[in-house]
């Protein structure tokens, strides 16, 4: 198997009418108490561990240098603590918080979402990870916290312009969580990306006290090494507007340091909630990916 049949596998695993059951059903069981809701989606996952998961072209990224790394710790999962990073190869390494901004389409929910993350390492493992802080998405969601979870933003703007220009804006209800950004692709540059934040911390993701419990509910994406090798180094005069809000965006003293942007899709299997892949290396990913067999994969709507 090589890049394109993987990408074919992983498109064709996602059927739109059954995601949208999967977004009818979700109503009806975001009625039961969260503690129910896990249980249900804890046992699909038993029957179906890997989720398609293909991020949309543009999703595009804004590093925050962390100025006191030590301001950030108590919103660390047990087992992870603050760590260095880079962004492109070469670059300096630097403790980081970050903005994700996507659309996507799984074999379950389909929309826009933007993720806020911390950059910090597994003690257990030793591997760069990502920690998710807090999130907002038009579409459908789950987490330990919340359960299965409704939109929480209407009307969202994650698009690309004529004129090149990238463009999000989105909000929830009260208007506390919000994120928007401006910012023009035209005289950005492809370099290559750090392969250990890239490539290493995909493979370890986490969610932070404030989205999930303190254990962490560590979960990985299985992809090949090439989606994560190279990327658009956005200048950041060229960031013409940008503002977050949320409960943990702006509070460290953090200043916008790169804007990194892929400029075509990114295919994945996730991991289903409760389940975890562990790879260690970027060999050991490949190998896992090569092995995949989507004759025999089942998600969590089929």
């Amino acid at each position: 198997m090589n890049v394109l049949e993987y990408a074919k596998g992983v498109e064709k695993l996602v059927d739109p009418i059954m995601v949208g059951q999967s977004h009818y059903m979700q109503k009806k069981l975001a009625k039961m108490p969260v503690w129910l809701q896990k249980k249900i989606v804890t046992s699909a996952a038993k029957k179906a561990d890997k989720m398609p998961f293909v991020v949309e072209p543009y999703c595009t990224f804004l590093f925050y240098k962390i100025p006191v790394p030590e301001r950030v710790e108590k919103f660390m999962p047990d087992g992870f603590r603050p760590a260095k990073s880079a962004v492109f190869e070469g670059d300096a390494e630097k403790y980081y918080g970050i903005v994700s901004m996507f659309r996507i389409h799984t074999s379950v929910f389909w929309g826009a979402r933007a993720e806020y993350y911390l950059m910090a390492e597994n003690t257990k493992t030793g591997l760069l990870s990502w920690v998710m802080m807090d999130y907002i998405s038009d579409s459908i969601s789950y987490d330990e916290i919340h359960g299965l979870k409704s939109p929480d933003v209407k009307a969202a703007v994650m698009t690309t312009t004529c004129e090149g220009d990238f463009v999000c804006e989105m909000r929830n209800a009260s208007g506390t969580k919000k994120v928007e950004c401006v910012a023009s692709l035209e005289k950005a540059k492809m370099r290559p990306l750090n392969e250990r934040l890239w490539i290493e911390g995909n493979t370890s993701i986490a969610y932070g006290r404030l989205a999930g419990q303190p254990d962490g509910d560590l979960f990985s994406l299985t992809f090949y090494p090439e989606e994560m090798k190279r990327a658009l180094d956005v200048p950041l005069k060229d960031v013409s507007h940008f503002y977050v809000c949320s409960e943990t965006v702006g509070k460290f003293g953090a200043v916008l340091d790169k804007v990194v942007s892929f400029p075509y899709a990114q295919h994945m299997l996730s991991d289903s909630p409760g389940t975890h892949t562990h790879y260690g290396s970027e060999k050991a990913l490949r190998e896992a990916v090569e092995k995949v067999n989507f004759k025999k994969i089942k998600t969590l709507a089929r």
